[in-house]
Parts: structure tokens; sequence; C-alpha cells
């Protein structure tokens, strides 16, 4: 219990470094750079396209005139961008934040290490390549799980216990597999995994009920569509933040289980990292490492 609030708390005090901050906005600026370079080039045809359509539509055109019969014949001039731009915008959205998902990981993991763990050996067990097998591997059987459960969905209270079970499973499956991808050996990996299965699990669907926020956030901007420019940024960033509050959570929980699993075995493997016990983030100081943890600095 001690390693699982040691390390949320940490995780939350990284979310306050700059880097972690500049990699939060990425997904923004890149929604706006596919934005912008997708609309120079296909604005106009597809617009033309989507207009096309909706004059060739005998409901279309029965809603045109009863518009035009009360007055807001106005509504077919906008009708189009905004069909173009609501079906666009989840799509560059998602591309976004993978991209982004894909980088962050594992340059977060390299920022707790390098702050927390600088003296921890590098055994290389996992390989990009086995990285991504792994994370379809899992996200496969979630599929299957998830397939298998629907009609438990039906029974009202299972409906909140069974997605973020799944979805819980598969993050801890990914993320943590990722933060020991470059630290731990394939033997110690499974053996981090046995022993702290249930803590692992238990981030991950605290982390799967903090995504949540997020989707009501979208479904605030599709009814409230005055807010949505507003709405949508913020569900984006709040998306990447969760998502970086995610992986230095698995980042400082694994490599502080991987420290204490190898001092059982070797108790000089890690030796403890010289300098104070704070964490470098503007204006923020933190209290000395708990017992447990007591070889680890940042």
């Amino acid at each position: 219990m001690n390693l699982f609030l040691d390390a949320f708390w940490r995780a939350v005090a990284y979310c306050l470094h700059p880097r972690v901050i500049v990699l939060s906005l990425l997904p923004l600026l890149l929604t706006v750079a596919l934005a912008g370079g997708l609309g120079y080039y296909f604005w106009d045809n597809t617009l033309e396209w989507v207009r096309g359509a909706l004059e060739a539509s005998t409901l279309v055109n029965t809603v045109w005139d009863w518009l035009q019969s009360v007055g807001a014949g106005g509504l077919k001039l906008a009708l189009a961008p905004l069909i173009v731009i609501f079906a666009v915008t989840p799509i560059l959205v998602m591309l976004s934040l993978l991209t982004v998902a894909l980088l962050m990981t594992p340059l977060l993991t390299r920022l707790v290490a390098a702050r927390r763990f600088p003296q921890l050996e590098r055994k290389h067990g996992g390989s990009f390549v086995l990285s991504l097998l792994w994370s379809l591997g899992s996200t496969g059987l979630a599929l299957i799980a998830l397939l298998v459960s629907l009609p438990l969905w039906l029974i009202p209270p299972l409906i909140l216990v069974l997605p973020p079970l799944i979805w819980g499973w598969l993050t801890y499956r990914v993320m943590a597999f990722d933060a020991l991808a470059e630290h731990a050996s394939v033997e110690e990996r499974r053996e981090i995994f046995r022993r702290h299965r249930g803590w692992l699990l238990g981030i991950g669907i605290f982390c799967g009920y903090l995504g949540a926020a997020p989707s009501m956030l979208w479904a605030s901007g599709v009814l409230f569509a005055a807010a949505f420019v507003i709405l949508m940024p913020l569900a984006i960033w709040l998306y990447t933040l969760i998502f970086a509050l995610s992986s230095l959570w698995f980042a400082h929980y694994s490599l502080a289980a991987l420290q204490a699993l190898r001092a059982e075995v070797d108790p000089g493997a890690a030796p403890p990292s010289p300098g104070a016990t704070t964490i470098d983030v503007q204006a923020l100081t933190l209290p000395d490492e708990p017992t447990a943890n007591a070889n680890t600095t940042f």
C-alpha cells in the first residue's frame, strides 16, 4: 500500500514538470497542424462533396423547404461545414493522441529513471517490437472479454464494474510492460507482475475511471454546441494529462518494485543515489522518501 500511494503522489507531482506539461499540449498542436494541412488541400473538395450529397437527398430537401418557410434558410449554408468539422475532428484527435501516446510512455519512464533511479541497471528485457506485439495481444484479449461480457452489461451494477475492470487490466498490462521494458529482464518482469498484479490492476482501474472525465466533456460538447470549441481542446488536454499521470504512476511503481526485487537478491545491486530527495518541479518540495524506498532519490 505504501508503494502504491508513494508512486501516486510522485506521479501527480511530476505532472507539474515542464517537460510533462509540454508533452500534454502536443496533441493540441498536432491537431491544429493536421487540421490546417488537411483544410488547405481538401476543404473545398470535401465541402462540395458533402453539399452535393445533401442536395441529392429528398429528406434533406424537405427539411430545407421547411426551414425556409420559417425564415431559417440560412442554416443550409452552415450545415455542410459543420458536418465536415464534426466528422473529421474525432479522427484528427485520435491520431494525435495515439502519436503522443507512443512517444510519451518511453519519455516519461526515462524521466523517472533519470531522476529517481539513475543507477538502476538496464537489462533491456523488452524491445519495441515485443512491446508492440504485447500491446496488440493484450488489446485483442481485452476486446474478446468485452464482447463476451456484453450480455452482462444489461445488469445495472455490472456495467459500472466490468468495462473499467477490463480496461484497467489492459492498461496495467500495456503500461507496466512499457515501464519495465528497458530496465527489467524477462524474469524480473514476470516476477513483478506475479507479486504486484493486484496493485498494478488497481492503478489501471483507477486511471480508467479518471479517463471518463474527458468523455463527459465530449458529451457536453455535443449537447452544447456553442461551447464545443472550448470543451474539445480541454477534453484533448485532459486525455493527455491523464495518460501522462498513468504512465508516471506505472513508471514510479514498477521501477521502485524492480529496485526492491533486486535488493532482495543482491543488497548491493541498487546503491543509494547522491543528492537531496526533492523533485525538480517549480515551487514544490516533497518530503523524504518513505522507509520502504529509502534507497531512491529524485
